[in-house]
């Protein structure tokens, strides 16, 4: 038999990222790279409308 949990599948700690990007973008940004240029990119997006920073941060928690 296969195992039905794939190694590319998303840990509970991704999932939670995830949801905290959804929330609270910048903080799930941070959380993720610390303090840098990624925060300040999301800060500034988050700003200037919440969807541009939400979709941003899941970007930035998915792809790392």
């Amino acid at each position: 038999m296969s195992n039905p949990v794939s190694s590319d599948s998303a840990s509970g700690s991704d999932i939670i990222m995830i949801i905290l990007a959804v929330l609270l973008p910048p903080i799930a940004v941070a959380l993720r790279h610390g303090i840098g240029k990624l925060f300040l990119i999301n800060l500034v997006l988050t700003i200037l409308g919440y969807v541009s920073g939400l979709v941003h941060a899941v970007w930035v928690v998915a792809r790392s």
